[in-house]
């Protein structure tokens, strides 16, 4: 039965709680618009919890021609770092070079290569590496992060873990990012900002009712079901943008996506430095591999069409084999499935541009508007995380075209909560924390400042022994923490928690999972019942 109740008019009404989503609706409440999003599960639940965890330019993007998308991801990596110094750090890549490197057939580089350069068929010669380079280090113009050098892999921590027969290396700077930490703190500084943030609340038909749009939701824990009446509508809803379109709105639109499935596996720490690799196979593919929650590696990633967006993703044994073999082109200590201890995949909702393959589909972003007939639509096409900022920026400019948004752009300067100390502070932040709670193992310590940056101290005010932060989970998580991401950062259940708002779930067993579980789900009754 539905709920009687017909809830305020809002400017934006916003779907989905990805990192599209979740960056328009701070950007516009920033602005001063009313914003309302809806999640049909839990933020980041989808694509932008599982990406390869990097604020990158895009290297292997250079060989497609899309100059325009790797300036602007090259530009906003530093001021990325500068918002959210705690969940995003400075990484340095090492890209062996060998001399049976290939382009994939059908980069418009390789078409060109291949007429003015028969006799090279195909392969990766490294003039053209060390022409990647120098335009990857001066597109976005550096000020923080370092430029590319030349390493030796003979002798060198970097070369130890590799086959022998690497001996030279290219180094250069990309960054990492923690994917669903920052979707959280978009969230949370959208809500700071006046935003409403609903969770698992599933949208079942949005219809244009003259200049306005009508939107059904339904919580999907109670079955509570909401109207909403918005000026315009957002649909981020990245791998269902399209079904969001057909069966939602129920809009005809010649726009589409290409859903393109990124496989990762997670192993035991692979190597002792602290340093990322870029792999490039004979197959014109590349993989990375990068040092992972302290005691791991992370090895990904695949390209593969996925055609239905309510089908979940896995990793599929087929992609688990391709990565360990490619992985064991490169180092010397064979690993094998007994290595892998996790593995997840997302769905990439890319524009579809024709491209023949999922590889060469564009991983750029596009920004549609359909005003005919009444409210304004505005669908969100593609993109990555590194451009999610300037993408936000975008959609703000298309939505000012509809809407009266009195400010301009401002998220650039900005930090997000807890980041509001200067880039290289972390170490500093991390020895004030264990010296004000020296109860606090290292590990511990680093954990929460890399999780929380300031608001570490906010969250441990008042204890004084470990015991004070309540009951103890394993692996450094108590109960403290729960709390607040319960009180503050939507966590509902213990998956929630162990894999989005943090990655504990490498450490802590089924039991000690599944006592989370109960434990909260006790906190949310008790919750309810005071109510």
């Amino acid at each position: 039965m539905r709920d009687s109740h017909d809830i305020d008019v809002v400017d934006l009404f916003v779907i989905g709680g990805g990192i599209n989503g979740c960056g328009i609706s701070r950007d516009a409440a920033g602005r001063g618009l009313s914003v309302r999003l809806a999640e049909m599960g839990d933020l980041a639940s989808a694509t932008s919890s599982a990406s390869t965890k990097l604020f990158h330019g895009g290297l292997r993007y250079l060989e497609y021609f899309e100059f325009r998308l790797v300036r602007e991801a090259l530009i906003e990596r530093e001021v990325l770092l500068r918002g959210m110094p705690h969940i995003s750090w400075p990484m340095r890549f090492v890209l062996p070079y060998h001399k049976d490197m290939r382009f994939e057939s059908d980069t418009p580089t390789s078409k060109l290569l291949t007429k003015v350069m028969p006799w090279m068929k195909g392969r990766r010669p490294a003039w053209l590496i060390r022409l990647g380079l120098f335009m990857y280090d001066h597109l976005g113009g550096r000020k923080i992060l370092p430029g590319t050098s030349t390493v030796s892999l003979k002798g060198t921590p970097e070369g130890a873990p590799l086959v022998d027969r690497l001996e030279t290396a290219y180094e250069y700077s990309d960054c990492w990012i923690e994917d669903s930490r920052l979707v959280m703190l978009n969230a949370r500084d959208a809500e700071a900002r006046g935003a409403e943030i609903l969770t698992r609340t599933k949208v079942l038909s949005a219809t244009r009712e003259g200049n306005l749009w009508r939107i059904d939701t339904q919580d999907t824990e109670t079955g509570e079901m909401r109207t909403h009446r918005a000026r315009m509508l957002v649909n981020a809803g990245g791998p269902w943008v399209g079904d969001i379109i057909r069966s939602k709105v129920r809009l005809n639109t010649r726009e589409g996506i290409r859903l393109v499935r990124g496989s990762h596996i997670v192993t035991r720490r692979l190597y002792d430095h602290d340093k990322c690799y870029f792999f490039q196979g004979t197959d014109g593919r590349i993989i990375f591999s990068i040092p992972y929650e302290t005691d791991y590696t992370l090895i990904g990633t695949t390209d593969a069409a996925h055609e239905d967006p309510s089908q979940r993703p896995v990793c599929t044994p087929e992609e688990r084999a391709y990565l360990l073999e490619f992985a064991n082109r490169y180092f010397k200590r064979s690993i094998d499935e007994d290595d892998i201890v996790w593995s997840y995949s997302g769905v990439r909702p890319l524009y579809d541009d024709g491209a023949s393959s999922a590889t060469a589909a564009t991983r750029d972003y596009t920004l549609k508007v359909e005003a005919e007939g009444g409210a304004p639509l505005l669908n969100v096409f593609g993109g990555k995380i590194t451009t999610y900022r300037r993408l936000a920026e975008s959609a703000l400019e298309k939505i000012g075209e509809h809407l009266t948004v009195a400010e301009g752009p401002w998220t650039a300067g900005v930090p997000l909560p807890g980041g509001d100390f200067p880039v290289d502070g972390v170490d500093r932040l991390v020895s004030d924390l264990a010296s004000a709670h020296p109860y606090l193992s290292p590990f511990h310590a680093r954990r929460l400042v890399r999780a929380y940056g300031t608001e570490a101290a906010e969250m441990l005010k008042g204890a004084k022994t470990l015991a004070d932060l309540g009951e103890d989970f394993g692996a450094t998580l108590t109960a403290t923490e729960v709390t607040w991401l319960m009180n503050k950062e939507y966590a509902r259940t213990a998956e929630d928690v162990v894999w989005r708002r943090n990655k504990l779930g490498l450490r802590l067993s089924e039991d000690e999972v599944a006592r989370l579980d109960r434990w909260m789900d006790a906190q949310r009754r008790a919750v309810a019942a005071a109510e």
